[in-house]
């Protein structure tokens, strides 16, 4: 039973992080795009002021990236190093709250993919801590 659930457990781990692979691309997108971006909505809801704002890189690489690299990085370990896998969603959540706090009280404008990015590096975190707590617990011995 404990066995079904952590390999459902890591397939939704896995799909989330092609979801956010596939959300950071189209950030990534954004990040280089030089033509009016779709989904600038208006002043408030604008993805081109955020990925082109001094904080849309982290030393000379788009914070996109990062994002993609991450979430294949969570996506690989999933199942294998439940707990390294369970740091690494913490970490890039930490990121990713810290960049939304930036838009917010810095830029003062959202960007849907970002908000997007974060609400599923938020779920990856919480199924990883999920599946890190199982193989803990799967690891200990039957008394």
């Amino acid at each position: 039973m404990t066995s079904t659930i952590n390999s459902t457990l890591v397939a939704a781990i896995v799909m989330l992080c092609l979801a956010g692979v596939l959300i950071s691309g189209l950030a990534l997108g954004e990040h280089y795009n030089t033509q009016p971006s779709p989904c600038s909505i208006n002043d408030k809801w604008d993805c081109g002021i955020v990925n082109h704002s001094p904080y849309a890189t982290l030393l000379g690489i788009p914070v996109a990236f990062v994002g993609i690299f991450g979430y294949a990085m969570i996506s690989a370990l999933a199942g294998r190093m439940p707990r390294t896998t369970a740091i690494l969603a913490f970490l890039a959540l930490l990121f990713s709250l810290r960049l939304t706090w930036i838009e917010w009280k810095v830029l003062g404008v959202w960007c849907i993919y970002c908000l997007s990015s974060q609400v599923i590096i938020a779920m990856v975190f919480l199924l990883t801590l999920l599946a890190a707590a199982l193989s803990r617990r799967r690891a200990r011995p039957i008394e």
